[in-house]
């Protein structure tokens, strides 16, 4: 069962909607890992374990034990603030076949080391074929940022950028919940 792995610190919350509404669309396992509770996580698994449980209640399927027994298959996994605490607790439990989402490079590269499909927050995939080497760009431009080099500027993130990683996440899942 594909299971979906989101680095909540990293991931703007825009784009977490676009996640939370493909989660509950595909009722799919998920967990956004942060150092703090996201309210719109929890606001999302709330309402998603409604319309579960309202969709069992029109169908009759249930009686009331069974139906208070009917969860969202979203969790959100609040880790001790810290360096890398949230990091390592993905890479700690995440198992393929899952979807990661992250900006982090390093925590990509670790991910991708066990087998995951990780997607960052631009919409670029990374597998086993192109990590090295963004790794490797991410070292260079980290050591000249360190030599004072090197300015390192985000492009803001706009339509553009969005659309790009609505894009690819579609994309992406689609081809993953096929297999």
């Amino acid at each position: 069962m594909l299971k979906l792995y989101v680095d909540a610190d990293s991931c703007p919350k825009n784009l977490r909607q676009i996640v939370l509404r493909a989660i509950m669309r595909n009722n799919l396992v998920s967990c956004f890992v942060a150092d703090r509770p996201l309210k719109d996580i929890e606001q999302a698994c709330q309402m998603h374990t409604a319309e579960l449980r309202n969709a069992a209640r029109k169908a009759g399927e249930c009686d009331e034990m069974a139906l208070r027994a009917i969860r969202s298959p979203i969790t959100m996994v609040v880790v001790q603030p810290g360096m890398d605490s949230a990091d390592d607790w993905i890479v700690e439990n995440a198992t393929p076949p899952a979807i990661a989402i992250t900006h982090d490079i390093p925590l990509a590269s670790r991910l991708v080391e066990k087998g995951l499909t990780v997607l960052d927050d631009r919409g670029k995939t990374y597998t086993r074929e192109n990590m090295a080497q963004r790794l490797s760009v991410r070292n260079a431009m980290t050591e000249f940022r360190e030599m004072g080099l090197f300015a390192e500027k985000h492009e803001r993130m706009g339509n553009k950028q969005i659309k790009a990683f609505s894009d690819a996440f579609d994309s992406l899942l689609t081809a993953m919940l096929k297999q």
